[in-house]
């Protein structure tokens, strides 16, 4: 059992008990976002809600794991596991001790274009919750012991991931949507990358990308804004003005069609699709939202869940989504089917995915999928965790503070005109196609054509 399981548990009991007599209401207090810049100059967006004395943060440093050696991918990821483990005048067996007397809950993590954190506590601990997190940012140990410890979880983890077909097929989904650029690689490295991470790489990842010029903060709790505005400067002051990031190119991917194939000895074949998508920064973006939501992002109303699901019953499940990062954009895919029907499943994907490019969605389509993503923002707002996420994604998504107030006139002023062109221009082209099983299908050649960058 892992001290961040225990945290979970130990956090999810204190909550709940406060919980079992109230409950928040994001929805109201989505309406009072503030844009909150404390004494020493940190900016924050912060909803203050005392409906229960709970504090939720989340925040991201520009850089991710795009920063990473193009020979050590993982350096990022490795960081993110290891920045608990010990820091200030704490051993890791003290510093999670102090985590879990207090039902703290704090974790890190790479995404390719931030690193990002998060950090939960009772109103009470807020104190000792900040300090801890202060003391990881900024003189973290990495002991030789906890190194290997954690790096020996990983290289395990990665082992699994070369009998994993949907792993496999993720690999090699974005090594032909994205030849040689940083966006090829995954976040937690390889099996030949992981070994040769140096204590050095970690610390000169810290120096680099743990800076105030690329932080971005998030806040929703019980906490007065001159009190959170002292924490914020107490935890990220001593931070780095500015950020020694490597350029990342903008990158467009592959273009459709084209096939890979992955041997594989495992009872399901598994399948992923895609090509390149639309950025979140393109006007055009939230038609290309609700399209996507009608093919494949409605789950058990979605096009492809019908045809492939309950037409053919070809696939337990079958979705598909945007996926938008700083420098590209794609729309991705996955389903799993016996391998004797790998044929019959991606020629009913293509044959839908070719309809829905040729005609576009109905209007009754269209106004379903507006109405569902209209009256599900709110719910996927539901606790502070999540309305802290979401600010925090807006922030990185470089969104309008009101934006949470603006999304159902942006959705409602999709017109039908707009969906169909999104749909062709997702889908016009074709998919890009990993299949990863047993046999080849016939139709599943390997290909990795080289990503070409854009101006």
């Amino acid at each position: 059992m892992t001290y961040s399981f225990l945290r979970r548990v130990a956090f999810s009991v204190a909550a709940g008990a406060v919980l079992a007599f109230s409950a928040a209401s994001p929805s109201q207090a989505a309406a009072k976002i503030q844009h909150l810049i404390s004494p020493g100059g940190i900016e924050a967006w912060f909803v203050q809600d005392a409906t229960v004395p709970l504090i939720a943060m989340e925040y991201s440093f520009a850089g991710g794991s795009a920063q990473d050696p193009k020979d050590k991918p993982g350096v990022a990821n490795l960081v993110g596991d290891l920045l608990d483990e010990g820091s200030g005048d704490l051993d890791s067996k003290t510093f999670h001790e102090r985590l879990d007397r207090r039902a703290i809950e704090l974790s890190f993590s790479a995404t390719r274009d931030t690193f990002r954190g998060s950090l939960r506590m009772l109103r009470d601990n807020k104190d000792e919750a900040f300090d801890l997190l202060r003391m990881a940012l900024t003189s973290p140990h990495f002991d030789t012991a906890d190194v290997e410890r954690i790096r020996s979880q990983v290289i395990s983890g990665l082992r699994r991931e070369t009998t994993n077909p949907t792993s496999l097929a993720s690999r090699k989904f974005l090594e032909v949507a994205f030849g040689d650029h940083p966006y090829s690689r995954q976040s937690n490295g390889k099996l030949d990358s992981v070994p040769t991470i140096t204590v050095a790489d970690l610390r000169n990842y810290v120096g680099r990308v743990l800076a105030k010029d690329g932080l971005k903060i998030a806040v929703v709790g019980d906490v007065d804004p001159a009190t959170l505005g002292k924490l914020l400067d107490h935890t990220f002051g001593s931070l780095p003005a500015k950020a020694n990031l490597t350029p990342v190119p903008d990158v467009e991917a592959a273009k459709p069609p084209q096939r890979a194939f992955v041997t594989l000895d495992v009872p399901q074949t598994v399948i992923t699709f895609g090509g390149p998508g639309v950025k979140r920064s393109d006007p055009n973006f939230m038609a290309a939202y609700v399209v996507n939501h009608i093919l494949g992002g409605g789950g058990l109303s979605s096009r492809l869940y019908r045809e492939v699901r309950e037409k053919r019953g070809l696939a337990y499940s079958v979705y598909e989504s945007l996926l938008w990062m700083q420098h590209s954009a794609v729309f991705i895919g996955n389903t799993g089917t016996r391998a004797d029907r790998a044929g019959d499943t991606i020629e009913a994907i293509e044959q839908e995915v070719r309809r829905i490019a040729e005609e576009g969605p109905t209007q009754k389509e269209l106004d379903e999928a507006k109405s569902y993503l209209k009256g599900s923002q709110m719910l996927a707002l539901d606790t502070s965790s999540k309305l802290a996420q979401a600010l925090l994604q807006y922030q990185q998504d470089q969104l309008p503070i009101d934006y949470i107030e603006k999304r159902n006139a942006i959705v409602d002023a999709v017109t039908l005109d707009d969906a169909k062109a999104a749909a062709k221009r997702l889908w016009g082209q074709g998919l890009l196609t990993v299949v990863v099983g047993r046999a080849p299908q016939a139709a599943a050649q390997p290909a990795a054509a080289p990503a070409t960058k854009s101006n």
